[in-house]
């Protein structure tokens, strides 16, 4: 029976999504997946802090049983760093992380592909000089020009590396694309292959499994979102002899080990993160209101910010203090106010209890109308998918509010989106007598922030 292997990105995720936890947090995260027998335990990218390399090289020498991965960053001398990040991990593994869209190849690091292919193999080939295991991260993988990524993965293979992994960045994949990508490395090159599939479809699960069946050799795992190594757990419980598959993850401890980080920790991080940003003074100077800002996860331009500031003065003058919730509705409202690319035409929604949510949503972009149509959870849920039909990409909500302006059966109501997209935040807000219309209105507002700030 074959042995899958399970490395688990929570502490990049818990990077990534800015989450404000201790050293000893991040530890103790990294203990319990060890225990749990997780394979491996990736690391975030390194930033540019002591901090963060003094945690890493705690938690690199503190695990025993588990490979330590870390990315090596996109020069020589994040490399140089990396390595001695972990250099007394018991066993550690070097991370290519590159993506393989033009988007993101363009967007990111500025390259076109030829030039991509020959930065891929030198870090590869400086990393294969500090240690045997090396593997080259694939990311965006499907949304690549056709042949492209299979043209990575032959870079990546001749220049040394051990191993790669097939990541749905966008999270626009099915299970059947993942089958056929793993299958078409698998048949051409000998090396080991992992899939990082994305919950943004809710597929995760059925596209590992996809993978598997097509030969692929491991799976990311996630507590943070993306596929959750409990889950997986319970799928191998249930089905490992049919699948002649088997992993080395304790399935009687893991589900104790992601409540205790999900629940005990990630939670805990998130209430104090925004309990630190729960109430800002009148008296606040530009600098400390920029803190708070930086809190919420937004990252403005100085113009930006300057009209938040403004804003916040405003307000304050009639009142001794703000709290969070304030504050996101300034931002909304003042920062990154933009020509509209997208305007809102009309839209038809439909919920019952009996029948699933449905929404026929028209916008118009440069004089021609576009429509949507589509299902959901709900009917602002069913709307928000039916635009995103209409703009061809899914964005992370990372958050959604709702607030009456007004009192009264005529209440006006306003919403306020923060959707994530390359991992900047943009936020919207939407005004209307009717909650569904604020929060698409809300949505679209959101939307053109991005879609200017891409052009």
């Amino acid at each position: 029976m074959k042995k899958i292997i399970v490395s688990d990105v929570t502490l990049k995720s818990i990077e990534e999504q800015k989450l404000s936890l201790t050293f000893r947090e991040k530890l103790a995260i990294s203990e319990k997946l060890d225990l749990a027998k997780v394979d491996c335990i990736e690391l975030p990218l390194l930033a540019n802090l002591k901090e963060n390399e003094v945690i890493c090289r705690t938690i690199a020498s503190s695990v025993k049983g588990a490979v330590i991965k870390i990315p090596v960053g996109s020069d020589l001398e994040s490399l140089d760093v990396a390595v001695q990040c972990v250099k007394d991990a018991a066993n550690f593994c070097l991370q290519v992380v590159m993506p393989v869209s033009t988007a993101q190849m363009e967007y990111h690091y500025h390259l076109k592909a030829p030039a991509m292919i020959e930065k891929i193999a030198e870090l590869i080939i400086k990393a294969k000089e500090k240690c045997e295991k090396v593997e080259f991260v694939a990311k965006d993988a499907f949304r690549a020009e056709e042949g492209f990524l299979i043209k990575c993965v032959k870079t990546a293979v001749e220049a040394g590396a051990t191993e790669v992994t097939i990541s749905d960045d966008a999270g626009i994949a099915f299970p059947e694309d993942f089958y056929n990508a793993v299958k078409e490395i698998k048949d051409v090159f000998d090396v080991k292959v992992n899939v990082q599939p994305s919950n943004a479809l809710s597929l995760e699960c059925a596209s590992a499994i996809s993978a598997l069946k097509a030969g692929a050799d491991g799976v990311k795992t996630s507590v943070m979102g993306g596929l959750s190594v409990d889950v997986l757990a319970e799928v191998f419980r249930a089905k490992k002899f049919d699948l002649n598959l088997d992993i080395n993850v304790d399935v009687t401890k893991i589900k104790t080990v992601c409540d205790k980080i999900s629940g005990q920790v990630i939670n805990q991080a998130e209430d104090s993160a925004e309990q630190k940003c729960e109430k800002l003074n009148a008296k606040a100077n530009l600098s400390q209101v920029c803190s708070a800002v930086k809190q919420l996860g937004y990252e403005l331009s100085d113009s930006d910010m300057g009209k938040v500031f403004d804003e916040f003065k405003k307000v304050t003058s009639k009142k001794e203090a703000i709290d969070v919730k304030e504050l996101e509705a300034i931002i909304a409202s003042t920062a990154m106010q933009v020509p509209s690319t997208y305007h809102l035409v009309n839209f038809v929604v439909n919920s019952s209890n009996i029948i699933s949510a449905t929404a026929n949503v028209t916008l118009e972009k440069d004089g021609e109308k576009l429509t949507g149509v589509s299902t959901g959870d709900g009917p602002i849920d069913a709307a928000f998918h039916a635009i995103e039909q209409i703009v061809g990409h899914h964005y992370e909500l990372d958050d959604f509010q709702v607030h009456a302006v007004t009192k009264g059966r005529g209440a006006v109501g306003s919403s306020i989106i923060r959707l994530r997209a390359n991992g900047k935040l943009y936020s919207g807000n939407g005004v209307s007598t009717d909650i569904i219309g604020a929060c698409i209105r809300a949505f679209i507002n959101a939307l053109n922030k991005i879609v200017y700030e891409e052009n």
